[in-house]
């Protein structure tokens, strides 16, 4: 009959990868299937993320709907401790995985980083009140998911596109009848729709990377020093009831203290529930069955969570200074005017607020248009949602991006709302456009504007053309109040470099304040 330390460990493994498959589907699932419903969506695991359920609380003062099965999440911490981190999160699955493949095993010595998660989180939680919301960079979820969309996926798609491209022109006629099935299944089950391009994509990646590279100093050094949502964990699993009871006579045996991935077992054999994830490895090794994790009521008196006053107050300061000074820049008086939100964005500054920056509405988006924001929104909107029409347009019956948003920084938009919703205004450079600028018969732009009644129409002209000869051409021309700021004309633009045509946030339905004049004309 096996030890009961085996039987936990069996099933403790067994929940992770579970956890980690229904992840990875639901990340693949969360694209265009040729409909505008989503069936899936791996905003799921956001829902259950109780750090990012507080900090988008706290910015947009009230409970957000959408997040609220973190608060599940939580009370099963306080009953269990942080079975979230050993049993379900994927990052700390695949950082388990990672360290057995590709580091020595080690024990985890207790680091003097510990406290940084804890600064972190009370900087994360008092910024996102005082208006500087961050934690979108620092949640575990959030770069995961972030990496793997705009990064790794993207590059996982060339490589397989790229090995069956050469594999059909190159190989012979038996491989192919081999390749093209395998090639059709990956294409139907795994691979994206549509090959996607992103800014930051590398910054991403190496964000990544970096999580999985402090594995070498360490098992789970990011989950133990760096990572906010451990210590908010950390915190609520200081009141739980499962405690972990090690014997009081265990003699010279350190093989619980040599096992854990935590470094939650001190040299007493005392186990921190503040630290321990209930991997139960403890257990296992333990060999004489000494060690027990039993519900009972908390002492009092308990571990500290490693972080100094002055590190408090110093996290304290931070949260509440950094606001101050994000108002003294210029983008505070006068905003970017290529900032161009999603359709059904809330205002700007709930916008950032709510958005967790995890990078689901860029993967999503039919387009390819919203790309990561690298400083146009400042520094926390970093990662945050942007229209580069250039790159992509939104499409005009397509509602995805609010269908995945985890917190509702971009609202659901029913398909009438949508298209009559205004995310920005195209205007033309006649310095450039070819009718205007060299006499070039060209109606690309009013082609492919995408309203019911064209918001780009076009008027008859005589010009005079860069060969000297006279003739009559259509210039294009923008009805302010058809057009929506879709960018497919900036997008499909025939100009080589720079359109011709150009979108900005004017007029953005969730500014109202930012309404285009209207002109009227006294007939007397």
């Amino acid at each position: 009959m096996p030890k009961k330390g085996i039987v936990y460990t069996g099933l403790r493994r067994f929940s992770q990868l579970l956890a980690l498959f229904i992840f990875c589907f639901l990340f693949i699932k969360t694209d265009y299937n040729g409909t505008d419903e989503m069936t899936y969506a791996v905003n799921l695991i956001f829902r259950l993320d109780p750090l990012l359920f507080l900090s988008s609380s706290l910015a947009a003062r009230t409970f957000i709907s959408l997040m609220m099965p973190a608060v599940v999440t939580i009370i099963l911490t306080i009953v269990l401790g942080r079975f979230f981190c050993g049993w379900i999160c994927p990052m700390g699955t695949l950082l388990d995985g990672t360290h057995k493949l590709v580091f020595p095993s080690r024990p985890a010595e207790d680091s003097p980083f510990k406290p940084f998660k804890y600064f972190l989180l009370v900087l994360i939680v008092t910024g996102a009140l005082f208006g500087f919301p961050i934690a979108g960079y620092f949640d575990p979820f959030s770069i995961l998911v972030r990496g793997l969309s705009l990064a790794f996926y993207p590059a996982f798609n060339i490589l397989n596109t790229s090995f069956f491209t050469f594999t059909y022109q190159q190989a012979p006629e038996w491989v192919n009848l081999l390749s093209e099935p395998v090639y059709a299944f990956l294409k139907q089950t795994v691979l994206p729709f549509h090959q996607k391009y992103y800014d930051l994509a590398l910054f991403s990646f190496f964000i990544l990377v970096a999580v999985f590279w402090l594995e070498a100093l360490g098992r789970r050094f990011f989950c133990r020093n760096m990572c906010p949502l451990g210590a908010l964990f950390s915190v609520a699993s200081h009141f739980s009831l499962l405690r972990g009871k090690a014997g009081s006579t265990c003699g010279k045996c350190k093989n619980c203290q040599d096992v854990c991935r935590m470094a939650a077992i001190d040299e007493k054999r005392q186990i921190s529930m503040n630290e321990c994830i209930l991997c139960m490895d403890c257990i296992e090794k333990c060999p004489g069955d000494k060690i027990s994790f039993q519900f009972f009521k908390p002492p009092r008196r308990k571990k500290s969570f490693a972080l100094s006053r002055r590190s408090f107050v110093g996290a304290l300061l931070a949260g509440v200074t950094l606001p101050l000074f994000a108002r003294t820049r210029t983008m505070a008086k006068r905003p970017d005017p290529f900032l161009i939100r999603p359709p059904g964005s809330l205002p700007e500054e709930k916008f950032l607020g709510h958005c967790v920056r995890c990078g689901e509405c860029m993967k999503i988006c039919i387009g390819n248009a919203l790309q990561p924001a690298f400083l146009e929104a400042g520094l926390e909107g970093m990662f945050s949602p942007v229209l580069k029409a250039r790159t992509g347009y939104c499409e005009y019956n397509c509602t995805l991006c609010g269908q995945v948003c985890p917190t509702g920084a971009i609202r659901k938009l029913a398909p009438a709302e949508k298209k009559s919703t205004k995310i920005g205004h195209a205007y033309f450079d006649k310095n450039r456009c070819l009718p205007y600028a060299k006499g070039v018969p060209c109606i690309v732009c009013e082609e492919h504007c995408p309203t019911p009644e064209k918001a780009i129409q076009l008027r008859e002209k005589t010009v005079l053309g860069n060969d000297g000869i006279e003739r009559r051409v259509k210039q294009p021309y923008i009805i302010d109040k058809y057009c929506t700021g879709c960018g497919i004309c900036e997008n499909k633009c025939p100009l080589p470099d720079d359109s011709a045509i150009k979108v900005t946030s004017a007029g953005e339905a969730r500014h109202p304040e930012s309404a285009l004049p209207v002109i009227t004309i006294n007939p007397y």
